[in-house]
């Protein structure tokens, strides 16, 4: 396939505008629903050849968001009437929920998802599913045999994962919002190669994942992929008035930068594998943006090294024996392990062979929650890169590339994201950088547990500071 670029921004209902911005015409009276839904469909449509985003389509039937808001119309959620995306792990009613997997086929699900719920209550109307990789477990989204999602930056090149369909959506301009969960960076993962914000919200922030938390360690929980800080703080503050854990500190509106100076801890490699150059490079200059700003920063130690990257492994390999041994009873009943592809298949042996370790595995990453809490008793936020290198080529990190070599690549190229999943922590990927080919590059921005406008408000600043590049210029 050629490399090339792809976007789809057209002279249409939606032209180039933000989720905050199209929210606001359908409120005016200048645009409808049905009509920015069918724009939408559209540019769908123009890039599925390119990049193939997408698992499952509802253009002529869009699930809005009637019936799912509370307190009030669903004329009245705050993002009411703008398209957007389910990730194809979540289910909704009356959509097929295919996990990115060939182990079944999928069926129409008969329930929405908590989550679901809370996304279509606040306001937000749904096309469709987006892909990801077999069960969200690879950086990729890529397949055994099927066609992989593309990164709309350069088609050559991996979008990231698991929320890979919503990153090359969201990036390629089909819709300015769309939904993204992460269990071990698949938020912030796809954010980052594809020029996006990628907020992984504190653990209970949002109504809790039903995969996750039926796990001994919960790493998984819901957000979205957008263009815009201000989207990213429209949907949580949209989503808080829908659910609003009473264990965390409120978070409401961001709205911009904030006033105070900060003590930002630098951390350019990580305990796993060097930053290649193009990366630090970014780092280091966020870092020097971060001064500029006011801010203090300063080198910190990122506390986690190779005992949790192999425990993080390790547990992964749990997740897709749970997978591939319960399927049948918690998937669907045509559900077959034989169909799994090579990195399920070889997490599932990795777990065969070492299960005896996974006790210790789960005490130890039970405890890392103390151990990233302790970093923020003397930082307020801690900067590093999201990943090790830029996004790598399609084929890369195929399921087809044999396991060994596969999760080597893997360890060192996801190194940090995890800690935030296995912690509860919040992170935010921001587009800051790119490679001198034009990938873009993104930056992580940690901090202590229910602290996101801190990350929205450092957000805020660096965007203002100098806004994100953008795919159609």
């Amino acid at each position: 396939m050629a490399d090339e670029r792809v976007h789809a921004y057209a002279d249409d209902a939606l032209g180039e505008h933000d989720a905050v911005a199209l929210a606001a015409l359908v409120r005016a009276g200048e645009v409808g629903p049905a009509e920015l839904a069918a724009a939408a469909a559209a540019r769908a449509e123009r890039v599925d050849a390119a990049l193939a985003p997408v698992a499952f389509a509802a253009y002529g039937r869009p699930h809005g968001p009637e019936g799912s808001t509370k307190g009030g119309s669903a004329k009245d959620a705050p993002l009411y009437g703008v398209p957007s995306y389910l990730k194809d792990n979540t289910d909704l009613r009356g959509m097929p929920t295919g996990q990115g997997s060939a182990a079944y086929r999928a069926r129409p699900a008969r329930r929405s998802a908590g989550f679901a719920e809370q996304f279509l209550g606040t306001g937000l109307g749904v096309l469709g599913k987006t892909r990801l990789p077999e069960f969200g477990l690879n950086a990729s989204t890529e397949f055994a045999s099927a066609r992989p999602v593309r990164n709309p930056w350069r088609t050559s090149h991996s979008p990231g994962a698991s929320s890979g369909g919503a990153a090359a959506l969201v990036a390629s301009g089909v819709v300015p919002i769309a939904h993204a969960n992460d269990g071990g960076g698949s938020i912030r993962i796809p954010a980052a190669c594809c020029g996006l914000v990628g907020l992984k919200p504190t653990r209970g922030r949002v109504v809790p994942n039903a995969q996750g938390r039926r796990l001994p360690v919960d790493l998984v929980t819901d957000g979205v992929l957008t263009r815009s800080v201000r989207d990213t703080a429209a949907f949580f503050a949209a989503a808080e008035r829908h659910y609003r854990n009473p264990a965390l500190p409120p978070l409401g509106l961001v709205e911009g930068p904030g006033k105070r100076r900060l003590r930002i801890g630098l951390v350019v490699d990580s305990p796993v594998a060097p930053s290649d150059a193009p990366t630090r490079a970014a780092v280091e200059a966020t870092a020097a943006r971060l001064e500029a700003l006011g801010h203090e920063v300063t080198p910190a130690v990122m506390p986690f090294g190779e005992e949790f990257s192999r425990d993080f492994v390790l547990y992964w390999g749990y997740i897709a024996f749970l997978i591939a041994t319960t399927g049948r009873l918690t998937v669907d009943p045509g559900f077959r392990a034989s169909r799994l592809d090579g990195l399920t298949t070889g997490l599932r042996r990795l777990f065969h062979r070492e299960f005896r370790r996974v006790p210790g595995v789960v005490r130890r990453l039970r405890r890392a929650e103390e151990t990233y809490a302790a970093m923020f008793r003397t930082h307020d936020a801690v900067l590093s890169p999201v990943l090790a290198h830029v996004a790598p080529p399609i084929g890369y990190l195929s399921p087809n590339v044999a396991f060994d070599e596969l999760i080597d690549r893997l360890t060192r190229y996801v190194a940090i994201t995890p800690v935030n999943n296995v912690t509860g922590g919040p992170a935010i990927a921001l587009p800051t950088g790119a490679s001198a080919d034009g990938l873009p590059i993104g930056v992580h921005l940690s901090a202590a547990h229910g602290e996101e406008r801190v990350l929205l408000e450092l957000a805020f600043a660096l965007e203002a500071d100098r806004p994100w590049r953008r795919i159609q210029d």
